[in-house]
């Protein structure tokens, strides 16, 4: 069973995050794709909606889209929301008695501050990484780290349990959530930039107002 793992504080959610995740999920014809949300993010600035208003997002976001699902384990989870520390908790789930392969998808300005992550090399023993890249782009230079690991087929990555690299170029919309929120900070529509419950979701519950801005 191979598991896409996508995670981030989705502040909001939007097709940014979504359509990439399921061009991911159709090329490596994974299982399932589950949505983390960071609750306690320990290498960026404190998220501006709540860890419950960011998770509840997610959920609408996905929840009609049998492949994707929602994992809250970070929300429940005391202290900084660490990667290794929820690959970990994720792999030790086994599934029918087999450890799951997982399938870290990142974003390519993410992934060139990896090795900055809270025990980053664990993180490879636990994990592939896919790294979405748009079409024409890559990586400038292959460090030193990445040698050995970097593949060029989706066959030659299952072949092992982790650690492996794969650059997959993607339709990446130019979609950030913090374009979204200066939008609705400046009075204008959010709408055909995530999906419409998000868009009903954070205007009933006022989300990303001036009154909300940190």
């Amino acid at each position: 069973m191979m598991i896409g793992i996508i995670g981030g504080t989705f502040d909001p959610i939007h097709f940014g995050h979504l359509r990439p995740a399921l061009e991911i999920a159709e090329q490596f014809e994974l299982d399932e794709v589950r949505f983390i949300p960071s609750a306690n993010p320990p290498h960026r600035w404190k998220p501006i909606a709540s860890a419950e208003h960011r998770l509840n997002m997610v959920k609408l976001a996905v929840n009609d889209f049998p492949l994707f699902a929602v994992d809250d384990r970070e929300y429940h989870r005391q202290g900084s929301s660490y990667t290794v520390d929820t690959l970990q908790s994720i792999t030790d789930e086994k599934v029918a008695d087999a450890t799951p392969q997982l399938l870290m998808m990142l974003g390519l300005d993410a992934f060139q501050s990896f090795t900055e992550w809270h025990d980053w090399k664990k993180i490879l023993e636990l994990t592939h990484i896919v790294v979405s890249t748009r079409p024409g782009y890559a990586l400038a230079k292959i460090q030193e780290w990445m040698q050995g690991r970097v593949v060029n087929s989706v066959s030659e990555l299952k072949q092992k349990q982790a650690g492996c690299i794969f650059f997959c170029e993607v339709t990446q919309l130019d979609i950030s959530a913090t374009c979204i929120r200066k939008q609705l900070l400046s009075g204008n529509s959010s709408r055909f930039l995530m999906p419409k419950k998000v868009v009903d979701y954070i205007l009933e519950h006022d989300l990303y107002n001036t009154a909300n801005k940190q």
